[in-house]
């Protein structure tokens, strides 16, 4: 299999690809633009005056008893041309909270596409991760009823493009159709750890799913490996505990660099007249010692009337602690990745304007007061009670 450096491992070469192409000389009726954006304006607080709820992974900090708007506001534009008849590029571009605690807008998708036949399709460049179900329109909070995907079933997929290739295939079946993906890439993203961050960027990951759609039902079945690139930036933070020789040694144990995360998913969709049904399965293996392994479920019913969708969730997420724990040090760090805890959802979507919906919702976590992860915690706080009770209000849109 080619390494990273020959799968277009970098954004910018993409991105250099899409200008490239959008120079080259096209016949009038082969050429086609489209540009299309989203936003999302949100509110949100929790009850919580020990750790800070965050949307995901990526973000530095969370909400705690104040409104804010910063974990779920975000813009986005994307952009697609048809170059010729079999090849398209396409560019997306989102500005949100990031790992940094800055805006900076980040080139999510951008990438060329070749359609040779219509059940062959080939992709280059910057790709959305979608081996998950619904894990690639997770930033367009228009396209799916709930204020934000569920937590507990997304947070341990904290990577929203790779640098790569796929290939697509799809067949009919009757009045059926059945899709398949392969993939290979690397990941572009970081995230924060205390005062610094993990860079993952360069991880190899490769994949696929097979998808299979009959009339409003739809099924997914996912599998992907990542071999991460760098080990945690612990040394900082352990050298002052640590004599040298014990620290070289925890390192070692606590090493993430060449340690290989399996990730495993089942998805469910029926949509058709009011009612829309998801039911979502996950289990991600964990190889390295500092990651427990986990596994996550999620269901969603929702019921449109007219403007209004009200809706009902409920997920949950649990991992498994590792049997070795060679120093309580080690146990503390370890213990940041443990989950155990539920999430029940209520909420109401009101669709009052063209590509435009408010939604209001209510998430109830209840959790064992050892479940840490993926909140951040205020370290002038004590022991978390392991309920929580999250508020939040947003107002999306679309445009095209």
């Amino acid at each position: 299999m080619p390494g990273p450096q020959t799968l277009l491992s970098s954004g910018r070469l993409a991105a250099l690809l899409l200008i490239l192409c959008a120079a080259l000389p096209l016949r009038a009726d082969e050429e086609r633009f489209s540009l299309q954006g989203f936003a999302t304006l949100g509110a949100s607080r929790s009850d919580s005056r020990e750790l800070e709820f965050v949307r995901d992974l990526s973000q530095a900090r969370g909400i705690g008893r104040e409104w804010s708007a910063k974990i779920d506001s975000l813009a986005g534009l994307q952009t697609g041309w048809r170059l010729t008849r079999t090849l398209e590029a396409s560019a997306q571009l989102v500005s949100r909270y990031r790992y940094d605690r800055s805006y900076v807008p980040e080139l999510t998708w951008a990438y060329l596409k070749y359609e040779p036949w219509p059940m062959l399709s080939l992709r280059a460049g910057r790709l959305g991760t979608d081996f998950f179900m619904l894990a690639d329109s997770r930033m367009v909070g228009y396209s799916y009823p709930t204020v934000r995907p569920p937590g507990d079933f997304f947070w341990h997929l904290p990577f929203s493009s790779i640098d790569g290739a796929d290939l697509s295939l799809s067949r009919s079946l009757g009045d059926d159709v059945l899709r398949g993906k392969l993939f290979y890439g690397t990941t572009t993203a970081r995230l924060p750890l205390a005062r610094e961050h993990w860079d993952i960027s360069g991880s190899a990951m490769a994949g696929g799913y097979l998808d299979y759609q009959s009339g409003a039902w739809q099924w997914r079945a996912g599998y992907a490996a990542l071999r991460f690139s760098r080990d945690l930036p612990l040394s900082g933070l352990l050298a002052p505990l640590l004599p040298p020789a014990q620290l070289a040694s925890t390192l070692a144990y606590l090493k993430t660099s060449g340690r290989r995360a399996g990730y495993y998913s089942l998805g469910l969709v029926h949509d058709r007249g009011p009612w829309l049904l998801q039911w979502m399965l996950n289990r991600i293996e964990q190889e390295s010692a500092v990651f427990e392994s986990s596994h996550a479920a999620s269901f969603l019913l929702a019921y449109r009337s007219g403007s209004l969708t009200p809706y009902f969730g409920y997920s949950l997420a649990r991992s498994s602690p590792k049997r070795e724990r060679p120093s309580p040090l080690i146990d503390r760090i370890m213990a940041d990745s443990h989950v155990d805890q539920r999430t029940t959802t209520l909420g109401l979507r009101w669709d009052f304007a063209r590509n435009t919906a408010l939604k209001l919702q209510w998430d109830g976590i209840r959790a064992s007061p050892s479940s840490l992860f993926p909140f951040r915690n205020d370290p002038s706080s004590g022991q978390w009670s392991g309920r929580m009770n999250v508020y939040s209000l947003t107002l999306d849109y679309v445009f095209r």
